[in-house]
């Protein structure tokens, strides 16, 4: 049996304004082109309960046209 190696390529996008609307499109627009979710990142204000930016992560498996 033949064990092919994968490469993960990795994905980050910064959101400036972070709402329900922008998380949700940004994992619609990514995962529609073949990135999987890896996770998401708040940056805090001290002064507000509301995330001043967020990043979402994405991965991709290398050799199915990960850069795009």
């Amino acid at each position: 049996m033949l064990k092919k190696d994968f490469m993960l390529t990795y994905k980050v996008i910064e959101l400036g304004t972070v709402t329900e609307e922008t998380i949700e499109d940004t994992l619609n627009e990514w995962t529609a082109k073949g990135w999987d979710l890896n996770g998401m990142q708040f940056a805090m204000r001290e002064s507000s309960r509301r995330p001043a930016m967020a990043f979402v992560l994405f991965t991709k498996k290398d050799g199915d046209g990960a850069h795009g």
